[in-house]
């Protein structure tokens, strides 16, 4: 497999083969650091057993803060072909899992395509950081029932000088917006398990509260029907030494006023995270897990 890619914004158009020169440096076949049942994403889409998340290495956005570092900027995993991700997809939903999500999967678009190519009994969750293009996610309308995006920044400095990406909201605000007319509102099973619909995550940074009110400022004001995820799991990790704020935890002060804002604004379908959640137990283990070896 190989193919000419420009799939995310930096728009590296490289042919990617067996390696990779982009910026996610990635090669053509999909990299998997782990594929199992994971708990800890939101009641809709973990429920009782679990979501199939399949973490997908290297990235295109390269967040200084990242908290799957190791797999994001170091890249480990396996290679995956085609059929692989069939057999784990297929692993994943003998388990029982309610859907099968993808995390990171941008850069691995086409495998993934074509993994898909058969359809799925469980709806597939588009697990994104935001940084997408709009012609890429019209690809995957009627592939993806659930979409999962971030929405990281508002304003420039912070996403230029965080993640190296400058028009991150450009691109972000676009795409959320044709994940939402592909998908409609939340939808939810007699479970309560979300079948189709779009939750828009975002992390709190510390010393970035102005930044949080103005995205849900702007998800109220722009996203009917979409649900918030508001997370304040941020742990300092990755490489943020001297980095604004960015060293330290958010404080109780900064947490109280974004969710004020959250309720102030009316938006009350979704789900906020407590502070105290911000533990590094809740990283998984990239140890490959679940990740077949086709050697």
């Amino acid at each position: 497999m190989e193919y000419l890619c420009n799939n995310c914004p930096r728009m590296c158009n490289i042919m990617r083969s067996e390696t990779g020169s982009g910026v996610c440096k990635m090669g053509a076949e999909a990299v998997v650091s782990r594929a199992a049942p994971h708990f800890d994403e939101e009641p809709v889409i973990s429920g009782t057993r679990g979501s199939g998340a399949i973490f997908f290495a290297g990235c295109a956005l390269r967040c200084r803060f990242c908290q799957n570092y190791g797999i994001s900027h170091g890249g480990f995993g396996r290679r995956v072909s085609v059929e692989g991700l069939k057999h784990i997809y297929a692993d994943l939903i003998a388990q029982g899992v309610h859907n099968i999500n993808l995390v990171n999967p941008t850069h691995f678009v086409e495998p993934i395509l074509a993994s898909l190519s058969d359809g799925l009994p469980v709806p597939v969750v588009w697990n994104t950081g935001g940084y997408e293009r709009v012609e890429t996610i019209r690809r995957l309308e009627g592939r993806v029932r659930v979409f999962l995006p971030d929405l990281k920044y508002r304003f420039e400095d912070a996403a230029g000088r965080y993640s190296g990406a400058r028009d991150y909201f450009t691109h972000a605000s676009a795409a959320i917006r044709e994940m939402l007319r592909q998908t409609g509102p939340v939808t939810l099973d007699r479970d309560g398990m979300i079948q189709s619909g779009v939750i828009v995550r975002h992390l709190i940074l510390p010393g970035r509260v102005e930044e949080s009110k103005a995205i849900l400022r702007w998800i109220a004001g722009e996203l009917p029907g979409a649900w918030v995820s508001l997370m304040a799991q941020y742990v300092p990790m990755g490489d943020v030494a001297g980095v604004d704020a960015l060293e330290r935890r958010l404080t109780q002060e900064e947490y109280d006023e974004v969710v004020d804002c959250l309720f102030a604004l009316g938006l009350e379908d979704g789900f906020v995270q407590e502070l105290s959640s911000a533990e590094e137990k809740y990283i998984p283990q990239f140890d490959l897990t679940g990740v077949p070896d086709e050697e």
